[in-house]
């Protein structure tokens, strides 16, 4: 007879579709520390079973539009920072997505995100990014700052969608059908995964950012306005990647920094 600790190794090394086996070889043992074992085993598979079932329902919009060939989720990032771009992602999914724990990327950990990024690159039909500088948003505002970044993304894309379901908005200067969605990251598999998209690729160009003005801790609050980063806006200026009309009223006449 196995120990207990043998038999819990087994479980720990187990993927998810090896667990019904381990469960029904188990199932019998007797002892406190199988039985747990067993018991965890169960619920792993029932949030696995809730997941599966939470994904489904966000492809409501989906299957709603399933007789166009491409659908393309639309969102950004970015709105709010002090500095950094505007980052909007656009991800065509396949028919068959089977990619878990999409959803709004600001329900997601780091980690997560980062993981979900990498399989939404691997197994996605086409996915791309649009920019919009801290110099744009400066010249046209947000709002049609953030529009030039999703033109840009959906024009990158390797194939043309047929629709385009976006986070609230509807796109100016796209002669494709669109279907707005409120608080669509969270509803819409598409479009939760045009948020992760864009999310984790702003995320890592403020990391780089960081190493240019290492004072903001860009790294840190993504460009965010954090008590510290405004602290460091006071004591050390605005960087060439600051939006001069979102910190007006933090600074006053400061000089710009350059780039090193």
């Amino acid at each position: 007879m196995k120990s207990i600790k043998e038999i819990k190794e087994q479980f720990q090394a187990a993927c998810v579709d090896e667990l019904p086996e381990l469960i029904t070889v188990y199932s019998g043992d007797e002892r406190d520390g199988v039985r747990k074992l067993v018991l965890s085993a169960h619920k792993k598979l029932d949030a696995l079973e809730k997941e599966k079932l939470r994904i489904e329902a966000l492809k409501t919009y989906e299957k709603k539009y399933g007789e166009c060939e491409f659908i393309c989720g639309i969102d950004e990032v970015g709105r709010g920072p002090l500095a950094g771009p505007v980052v909007a992602g656009a991800v065509i999914l396949p028919k068959d997505c089977d990619i878990l724990y999409i959803n709004d990327s600001k329900q997601l950990s780091e980690k997560k995100r980062e993981e979900l990024f990498e399989q939404i690159r691997e197994k996605a039909v086409a996915c791309a990014v649009g920019y919009a500088s801290p110099e744009r948003i400066d010249q046209i505002n947000i709002l049609q700052a953030t529009y030039e970044a999703m033109r840009e993304a959906v024009s990158k894309l390797s194939v043309r969608p047929g629709l385009l379901l976006n986070d609230a908005v509807k796109i100016p200067g796209i002669d494709i059908p669109q279907v707005p969605i409120i608080k669509g990251d969270a509803k819409s598999i598409s479009i939760g995964a045009a948020s992760i998209y864009a999310k984790v690729t702003r995320d890592r160009l403020m990391v780089e950012y960081d190493k240019i003005f290492p004072e903001y801790d860009f790294a840190g609050n993504k460009g965010y306005g954090s008590a510290g980063h405004i602290e460091a806006l006071k004591k050390y200026g605005p960087t060439p990647i600051h939006r001069r009309t979102f910190i007006k009223n933090f600074i006053g006449q400061q000089t710009w920094r350059q780039e090193r």
